[in-house]
């Protein structure tokens, strides 16, 4: 009989057995990556373009994203969602600075109908002209809202500082919605998804003849490698604030660019970070949201690109605590720099960051996420079990280490609206 006095035995964790998709060839270069340990009848299929902003201007891109089921010349967006619904699934579309994606969902028996109308309506997209006027607008009124807040006004600037003098940095004017053309949209459609495709993704048990079909119907898409040449990327420096008259709340962004994810010290800045600000516990959420009560939250996290990454610490306060706030910033990241981190803190989040990593690799649906970042960052899922001993083996004079490197005020871009 179970003693629910005693605790379960701990066991260590030092490695993830990880299930390697099969790959099979679409194009030169651009592949199928298929993972087939799905315990039901759900289904998974990804499609990634070489058609994020970097690749012409965000508006453009964003815009092609948008419009890409809108409709061809013999189907309007209504009679491609109808038919979608009909079959069970949904899609979803993406775009980000270096890829775009569209995802489907459905059920296996009825994915490759549903793929060959998406794969139709991208190929054949007409991109109506009243779609495209009505996309405009509700993007203008939405600017026109977002701008009223200062979380938008904080991120869009720090965004420019962050990514200075690099594609990464441009921002979507309220002016550029009156200049845009469809031309533009159609031109970015034919270049980067008739002639971009850049990796598939399939997730659920699929015969290698259902496979073959899905690797033909993509061939539709005139697939063929790109290069891209990865900028170098420095943040700059110092301080900004953007006034925001009547504003209650001021929105702090503070930050850097960073590593690349196959850097030696990649993971260690991770787990620093996380001490920092990247869990609920961690000091910045104790001292300035627990302990001052300037906040209802602040976490700071990394992001990464293709041949880099960034630090960003984020939060909103009420405006006559600002300065109080960015002190108390200041005042944490000096203590990661001049106090060793306790045992009993450190152990917490490690475990934390262990129990997260089991988190992240649970189930074929996440393994093939964990796998297409990966893949996206020329590294392997030893990535992910090289972190595992990262973190079991990290000291404390490490942490401290990492932060007197990478987090020194004078580094940052920091931002404030407000």
């Amino acid at each position: 009989m179970l003693n629910r006095l005693n605790a379960p035995t701990l066991h260590p964790i030092d490695k993830i057995e990880f299930i390697e998709p099969a790959v099979f060839e679409i194009a030169p270069k651009v592949k199928l990556f298929h993972m087939n340990e799905v315990a039901n009848e759900t289904c998974r299929f990804d499609l990634y373009f070489h058609a994020g902003s970097i690749q012409d201007s965000a508006i453009v891109s964003s815009l092609t994203s948008a419009l890409l089921l809108s409709g061809t010349a013999n189907k309007n967006a209504e009679q491609i969602q109808e038919e979608i619904n009909a079959l069970g699934g949904f899609f979803e579309t993406g775009v980000s600075q270096e890829n775009a994606v569209i995802s489907i969902y459905a059920l296996k028996e009825n994915l490759v109908a549903i793929v060959k109308i998406v794969l139709d309506a991208i190929a054949n997209c007409s991109f109506p002209e009243q779609e495209f006027h009505d996309v405009i607008n509700e993007r203008k009124q939405k600017y026109l809202v977002q701008q009223e807040k200062v979380s938008f006004l904080v991120q869009r600037a720090f965004q420019q500082r962050l990514f200075h003098d690099s594609p990464y940095g441009q921002i979507t004017q309220i002016e550029d919605y009156n200049k845009v053309s469809r031309e533009e949209v159609m031109e970015f459609h034919k270049k980067h998804y008739l002639s971009g495709l850049n990796k598939t993704a399939l997730v659920g048990n699929f015969k290698m003849d259902e496979i073959d079909e899905l690797i033909d119907l993509c061939g539709v898409l005139q697939s063929e490698a790109k290069t891209n040449h990865l900028p170098i990327i420095q943040n700059l420096r110092g301080s900004v604030h953007i006034e925001k008259k009547d504003a209650l709340q001021t929105a702090i962004r503070v930050g850097r660019t960073l590593l690349q994810r196959n850097h030696p010290d990649y993971h260690d800045f991770i787990i620093t970070n996380t001490i920092l600000g990247d869990y609920f516990g961690s000091r910045l959420m104790s001292n300035i949201r627990e302990d001052k009560g300037y906040t209802y939250g602040i976490g700071s996290m990394v992001s990464d690109f293709k041949g880099f990454s960034y630090f960003l610490i984020a939060t909103e306060v009420a405006k006559e605590v600002k300065e109080a706030t960015l002190t108390e910033i200041q005042f944490e990241i000096k203590r990661m720099q001049t106090e060793r981190i306790e045992e009993e803190e450190l152990n917490l989040v490690k475990n934390y960051l262990i129990g997260q990593m089991l988190k992240s690799a649970d189930g074929p649906y996440s393994m093939m996420d964990l796998f297409l970042s990966a893949e996206m960052h020329d590294t392997s899922y030893d990535f992910y079990n090289e972190a595992i001993d990262k973190i079991n083996h990290i000291t404390s004079d490490r942490i401290q280490e990492i932060a007197q490197k990478y987090l020194n005020w004078e580094d940052f871009t920091i931002v404030t609206a407000g």
